[in-house]
């Protein structure tokens, strides 16, 4: 745990000292520092830099930590209910419901935005991510989903495949948007605000609250459904309740950070590796981990493409599909 807290503050320090634009790398540590109680620290900052430092690396990266610690602590809570490694938070159709969510949005168009109390966007794919997810429980309860969470996965992927050929066809008839729409599902933290941050805590909290309080839960389903029935758990409702609070918070940092993938598969394969198997230590681990991952994910979009950007999931997806190959070799290799 102290490692992966020292971990966590190093990614935060590189990635609020690295930037386009804004104060010298060197400068940021004291910046940082004369904004804590009691420590004045003359940083050598003008007063833009500062503010570029504050008002957009800042929300940038703590929004980026938000998001890889609710996609990685959902991925490995999605991996323990279902007793599958392999399985990530879009399983049960949040990543289609919010695409259509977004989709609709550029569709419509923004510019009545003005008039909204908050923006449209993270509204409509935060709505049609849970939708998406109610629609993946009705479906999978009408076949047994209950009795075999494999029902659910399946569901989830009839969902998926339903919601993201709306979508296709939508953009067949508004080709003007394919460009906006593809640069939201790639991910994007680029226009990361502290209102978005704020849009998305209380979310994030109570997600992370509810499956913490699971962990131990998730230990004894472990050792398998009947095992842990037989034990006094309600198999049942450890899972309607795991899977209903990772969907919330996964469909809420969805709505503004847009589609990233493999940090619930990445993350918690690697602090499986490093700090055993038990979930009351995946999960608190996998959250500083996450958090760590994507802030570090992020450094390379701003720098690689100056000074245009590239996606923050198309990072992800270079450092997590060599992963996932890595780990289906290998439980191909143990099933051998």
């Amino acid at each position: 745990m102290p490692a992966a807290c020292v971990a966590l503050a190093v990614a935060f320090l590189f990635g609020a000292m690295i930037g386009p634009a804004g104060p010298a790398w060197w400068r940021v540590p004291a910046e940082l520092l004369d904004h804590l109680p009691f420590i004045r620290i003359d940083s050598g900052a003008t007063e833009l830099q500062s503010t570029v430092l504050w008002e957009i690396r800042m929300p940038r990266v703590v929004l980026a930590g938000i998001v890889g610690a609710m996609l990685s602590l959902a991925g490995a809570s999605f991996q323990g209910v279902f007793r599958n490694p392999l399985v990530d938070p879009y399983l049960l159709g949040v990543a289609a419901g919010a695409g259509l969510g977004a989709t609709l949005v550029f569709v419509v168009g923004r510019s009545t935005s003005q008039s909204w109390p908050v923006d449209p966007l993270p509204l409509a794919a935060f709505i049609g991510g849970l939708v998406a997810v109610l629609l993946t429980y009705t479906v999978g309860a009408g076949f047994g989903a209950s009795r075999n969470p494999t029902t659910l996965v399946l569901a989830g992927v009839a969902v998926t495949s339903l919601t993201t050929a709306v979508q296709t066809f939508m953009l067949q008839k508004n080709t003007d948007v394919v460009r906006q729409v593809y640069s939201w599902i790639l991910g994007r933290l680029s226009s990361a605000t502290w209102g978005d941050v704020r849009l998305v805590l209380p979310y994030v909290l109570v997600s992370g609250a509810v499956l913490l309080a699971h962990r131990r839960l998730l230990d004894v389903l472990r050792v398998g459904e009947d095992e842990a029935q037989s034990l006094g758990a309600r198999v049942d409702r450890i899972r309607l309740t795991v899977v209903i609070a990772a969907t919330l918070g996964t469909s809420a940092v969805v709505s503004v950070s847009g589609l990233i993938g493999f940090v619930g598969i990445v993350v918690p394969h690697l602090v499986r590796l490093l700090a055993g198997a038990s979930y009351r230590r995946l999960l608190p681990l996998s959250i500083l981990a996450g958090a760590a991952f994507l802030i570090v994910a992020d450094i390379p979009g701003r720098v690689l493409s100056d000074p245009a950007e590239t996606p923050i999931g198309v990072v992800t997806a270079f450092l997590g599909a060599p992963f996932f190959i890595l780990v289906l070799r290998s439980r191909q290799s143990e099933a051998r």
